[in-house]
């Protein structure tokens, strides 16, 4: 992939044109970065200020990252006309394979939002060999039942299209509070994204289809994503309930959660530095980024992931269940934090993920519930 890939891009595939944003280029053999959006949004409402964080932008200086917008959702997206068959969620996922091909990546590392989490999951099922991680926020690998359904539809009726997607996006918390945020957003939605694509987009989204994926063992023939995976959820989120649904569905060898307090639905923009983190040290666990600056301790570098993995067998966990290789326990860790602890327990709560995640790159790994507090 030449250097000239840089900047924005129509794809052809095979159910339709996709807006793809290609930032920086190929490092060596590293997977790109590939986001996808949520319902709502497009990659840069979703992501830009996630990406603008310093610390991530110190992160993807090691990768070429590429934006997916979803058909019809970037803005100053054309208006499709009328009686267009919007693609299926199988088929936004069969779109994929040929962006890779396009530019030329070996595999991807994908962070996706809510929708855009649905379909990187359905897209790492079908092509596998493809996909090298996955970071998963707010994800719900149900269906809608038809209660839920004719709600929707009822909603839709009532209301005009951005307050119906907002509750899709943010707490209750948020919504009541009529947050800054959440005001930003409802004008974003309003000038920034042609509704009628939107609609389109949104009544797919709640057409969804279970995922078809089982833990090992539950049931016959079980099918899971065979890639690490870090499923990322808000406290009181709306897709909580979800998030924990998809994680009884994991390999737990492989597998981190987060829960991240005071981030209310999107934890990217609301939490970026903590989120920014957790994901570099998800790479480091895979094996990538080996050294990188974490200003916010001693400034020098973090050691690689093959030294941490050297290093487990000889490490006790900061868990109640002792080492990580002895008894694989699932424990829950809070490392809440409060004026009267200041940098100390930031520290220890910074050092609880950076193990939680890290080992999750290898095949030794637990899973864990890890909750973080505090401010991005």
């Amino acid at each position: 992939m030449p250097e000239c890939w840089d900047g924005e891009h129509d794809v052809e595939t095979p159910y339709g044109m996709l807006h793809v944003v290609i930032r920086g280029a190929p490092k060596g053999n590293k997977p790109a970065i590939l986001t996808y959006h949520d319902v709502g949004l497009n990659h840069k409402l979703c992501f830009n200020t996630f990406f603008s964080n310093e610390d991530m932008q110190e992160i993807t200086k090691h990768f070429v990252v590429c934006h997916v917008d979803a058909p019809g959702q970037q803005t100053g997206a054309s208006q499709f006309p009328q009686g267009y068959q919007y693609p299926t969620m199988d088929q936004l996922a069969g779109m994929l394979p040929t962006v890779v091909e396009h530019f030329g990546f070996k595999s991807i590392v994908g962070i996706g939002v809510g929708a855009g989490a649905y379909i990187l999951a359905k897209f790492a099922l079908i092509f596998p060999e493809l996909v090298e991680g996955l970071v998963l926020l707010n994800i719900d690998p149900n269906g809608k039942g038809w209660i839920d359904w004719a709600a929707t539809k009822l909603s839709g009726l009532t209301s005009a299209l951005p307050d119906t997607v907002l509750p899709h996006l943010f707490s209750q918390e948020e919504l009541v509070s009529n947050t800054e945020l959440v005001q930003s957003y409802r004008q974003q939605i309003n000038n920034n994204i042609n509704h009628f694509n939107l609609q389109l987009f949104w009544n797919m989204y709640n057409s969804r289809r279970d995922l078809e994926m089982n833990r090992s063992g539950t049931v016959l023939n079980a099918k899971t994503l065979k890639c690490p995976v870090m499923l990322v959820v808000g406290d009181n989120a709306p897709a909580e309930e979800g998030v924990v649904e998809c994680n009884s569905k994991l390999d737990p060898t492989n597998t981190t959660f987060l829960k991240m307090a005071d981030s209310g639905g999107l934890p990217q923009l609301t939490q970026p530095g903590k989120l920014t983190e957790a994901f570099k040290y998800f790479l480091q666990g895979m094996g990538y980024i080996a050294n990188v600056k974490d200003r916010r301790l001693s400034g020098g570098p973090v050691p690689s992931a093959s030294m941490t993995r050297l290093a487990r067998s000889r490490t006790a966990s900061l868990t109640s269940g002792g080492s990580v290789e002895g008894s694989r326990s699932r424990a829950c860790t809070h490392s809440d934090s409060t004026e009267g602890v200041g940098a100390v327990t930031h520290t220890m709560e910074r050092e609880t993920v950076r193990r939680a995640v890290q080992t999750r790159g290898g095949i030794e790994g637990v899973r864990e519930v890890v909750r973080l507090d505090g401010q991005g």
